[in-house]
């Protein structure tokens, strides 16, 4: 009876090679690919992002007779995220959709009820108000929910301050769906022709916290510069064993 253990093939294994790809699958890690490369499908992956989301909205008389802008200014700054971080757990798919549509959500929500002044002129003085109230919000419930996505604050923000979006009331959330949408669609296209976009889809999107630099000072310092020496030590005595190794091998 054999001891070998029983490998089951991946889930996505059984399907075309093309589609899974697009998916993030691979059968073996991808190889690291060279500077010049990551920021060529970065270009391209920007571009051609922000040129469809402009297309259609920008073009599609649908939306222009519904006063939609030709983009949601804050899909810039996703861009750099999902087409040129796209390792960081910031850019993955739950964020970007979770997080812009949490603070469209909260930053509709919070207008209107900051709107519910009297005039119009008033709430013109009260905007930062709803516009600092909204940014703020958003942030603690893209904590809270896991689906961090920094550039969603400045849609929470554009929708008290920017009269076209705020005039655009409750449909700025299938806007704003449509266009996550469009983005990841070509996310999914463009980085995974030498690179692989998304590392995950589901999993909550945390920051990873960096290392505090030495000339910072604090704790981690010191314990940092202990770790170095003992590695440098250890490294040392590895050499001079070597040596010593070396030279009893050698013949007399």
């Amino acid at each position: 009876m054999s001891n070998l253990p029983n490998h089951r093939p991946h889930r996505l294994a059984t399907l075309p090679a093309w589609f899974t790809r697009c998916l993030g699958y691979r059968a073996s890690p991808p190889p690291k690919r060279p500077d010049w490369v990551v920021w060529l499908w970065s270009f391209i992956g920007a571009f051609c992002g922000i040129s469809l989301i402009q297309a259609v909205f920008g073009q599609a008389h649908y939306f222009i007779d519904r006063g939609v802008p030709p983009i949601i200014a804050s899909y810039g700054a996703s861009a750099v995220l999902i087409y040129g971080a796209i390792e960081a757990p910031l850019a993955q798919p739950r964020a970007l959709f979770g997080g812009h549509f949490i603070g469209a959500l909260t930053g509709v929500i919070i207008t209107k009820l900051v709107h519910l002044v009297p005039t119009e002129a008033r709430y013109v003085e009260l905007q930062w108000f709803a516009g600092s109230l909204a940014c703020a919000t958003s942030i603690v419930l893209m904590q809270m929910t896991a689906t961090t996505h920094p550039p969603a604050g400045a849609t929470a923000l554009l929708a008290a301050i920017n009269d076209d979006i705020r005039a655009m009331g409750w449909y700025y959330l299938p806007v704003i769906l449509l266009t996550s949408t469009l983005a990841l669609a070509v996310a999914l296209l463009v980085n995974n022709v030498q690179r692989r976009y998304p590392v995950f889809w589901f999993q909550p999107a945390v920051s990873l916290p960096a290392k505090v630099s030495p000339d910072l000072g604090g704790p981690e310092a010191p314990e940092r510069e202990k770790s170095e020496s003992v590695a440098t030590a250890n490294a040392n005595e590895i050499v001079v064993d070597d040596k010593k190794d070396a030279a009893v091998a050698s013949p007399v």
